[in-house]
């Protein structure tokens, strides 16, 4: 079934129940669809958009957005979000990787757009929001297209969806490839992690140019037909004011504005008394901040996926939330997990390998990158670089990204653990362990620390803090003390960029 035929539905069931609450106007399943349908009649009779071809968004959250993801999906087309934090060379290598036809761009960021554009010369350029000179406006061309329409039936869930690139932490970065059928089987499995019903209202925060704040809560609301309310960008007294007085049930928040909230004067006394629960993920959650959340009596559930899975591959459920903390829970309903080792057979529970995940939520493949997709799916399986273990009862628990490992010695580290650690410790605001080339070990881990304000930490006292703690092949063999840790828009830590950093440190000692 195509997407589109979501919100026709929802409209026809329900035409006035809000389905998205925005800059303080509502937009109900009756207003969505009429706009989708629009915009479906202005990319393919105005824009020349046909099916496979590609239409790139450029912009905060916003209900155009979601519109034109339906509108897309509609004529068989896909749409390409674009992560506004990007620099412009950033933007013209997907520009030019995927040569979309069309490119809607909001008006703020139309400056830094207008330099690259002209990589892709067929492809046409609408603007949202205040005219620019050059581009078509957004509002003329849907008030044009009246009571235009195509018809929803014209593409069907095995048309790709999303191209949704990755943060390009090991080069550049690829576009995963998520058919029509791949985004309803993520809702399936959403459905299923919180008991979402047309009941629920979810408050938006993360944008929605990754798959987390797209897919994880977002487009799963709108097939139950909730009501999202959607935040252009995340916001911490904004988000205090959403839950209270919108009644919030559901939200995803990453560690990184999770921890923003817990250090606000606000957290103790905020009214959380709606929340169901809270979804995180995106990176490793220290045990410590899952502890912090919950103690206001609000489960924390984790998410286990990427851009890839869509990302739902596993959750934990909410009744498991206060026993099993650390645990990404068990495989979504409508996937299967397996942890292998290096020659790819199944090991045994408690040990740990890599995470491998099989299902119609997993993306189809790499856009313009066959090696890539090859080596990312085999034998029906997307081996995702992630290590983890099952416990004794099945629980998965991520234990690090393969590639993060530091062998040192022969011996292998998982950063996580020690970091995990680092956030226990006094004057430590966050932390992260990489691994630094060593002469005679191969590699050696050094952890990047950053001191909590008016904290005095010396690198002596740091290293010595896991003696005792974790076998001494694991500690790190110096202390790196930085301002921030370098993280993408998710909060997930840019460990490239900071094994760069530790490489600089070291010459610069030597």
């Amino acid at each position: 079934m195509n997407l589109a035929v979501w919100v026709d539905r929802r409209a026809d069931l329900a035409p006035d129940k809000v389905a998205i609450r925005f800059d303080g106007s509502d937009m109900t399943y009756a207003d969505l669809a009429v706009e989708a349908a629009r915009l479906a009649s202005v990319l393919h009779d105005g824009l020349g958009v046909g099916r496979g071809d590609r239409v790139a968004y450029l912009g905060y959250n916003s209900p155009q957005m979601i519109a034109l993801l339906f509108a897309a999906a509609r004529i068989g087309a896909i749409l390409i979000p674009l992560n506004w934090r990007l620099a412009p060379p950033e933007h013209e290598f997907v520009l030019r990787d995927a040569t979309p036809s069309a490119l809607f761009v909001e008006s703020e960021f139309v400056s830094q757009t207008e330099a690259i554009a002209g990589g892709v010369p067929s492809m046409r350029k609408v603007v949202v929001g205040d005219a620019v000179t050059g581009w078509l406006p957004y509002d003329d061309l849907i008030a044009a297209a009246g009571g235009r329409t195509v018809p929803a039936l014209a593409a069907g869930e095995r048309d790709a969806a999303l191209i949704c690139y990755t943060s390009g932490a090991t080069g550049r970065p690829k576009g995963a490839i998520l058919d029509q059928a791949s985004v309803f089987w993520n809702a399936v499995n959403s459905t299923h992690m919180h008991d979402m019903t047309s009941a629920d209202r979810i408050l938006t925060t993360l944008p929605m140019f990754h798959v987390g704040g797209l897919n994880i809560q977002t487009m799963p609301a709108l097939h139950a037909g909730a009501t999202v309310v959607l935040h252009r960008k995340f916001d911490v007294e904004a988000t205090f004011d959403a839950i209270e007085r919108e009644r919030i049930t559901l939200t995803v928040l990453v560690p990184t504005q999770l921890k923003a909230m817990l250090d606000h004067p606000r957290w103790a006394g905020a009214d959380l008394s709606s929340l169901r629960t809270i979804s995180t993920g995106s990176t490793l959650v220290p045990a410590s901040l899952i502890n912090a959340v919950q103690a206001r009596g609000v489960p924390l559930i984790q998410v286990y996926g990427s851009t890839e899975t869509s990302p739902i591959a596993a959750f934990m459920p909410a009744a498991e939330a206060f026993r099993k903390v650390g645990s990404t829970g068990k495989a979504a309903v409508h996937c299967d997990i397996r942890i292998v080792d290096d020659e790819g057979r199944d090991v045994p529970r408690g040990t740990s390998g890599e995470i491998l995940v099989r299902g119609p939520n997993v993306m189809t493949g790499y856009w313009n990158a066959p090696e890539a997709t090859a080596e990312a799916l085999r034998d029906g399986w997307f081996h995702s670089g992630d290590v983890g273990h099952f416990d004794d009862e099945g629980f998965l628990y991520v234990d690090d990204r393969k590639k993060d490992m530091i062998i040192s010695g022969g011996e292998n580290i998982y950063p996580a653990e020690l970091e995990g650690l680092l956030a226990e410790y006094a004057g430590v605001l966050e932390a992260a362990v990489v691994g630094r080339p060593d002469d005679k070990w191969g590699e050696v881990a050094v952890a990047c620390v950053v001191p909590k304000a008016g904290a005095r930490l010396q690198a002596e006292d740091v290293i010595g803090y896991f003696q005792g703690r974790v076998a001494r092949y694991k500690h790190p063999r110096d202390v790196v003390f930085l301002d921030r840790l370098p993280r993408n828009a998710m909060g997930k830590l840019q460990k490239t960029e900071l094994r760069q950093i530790v490489r600089e440190n070291a010459g610069e000692k030597a």
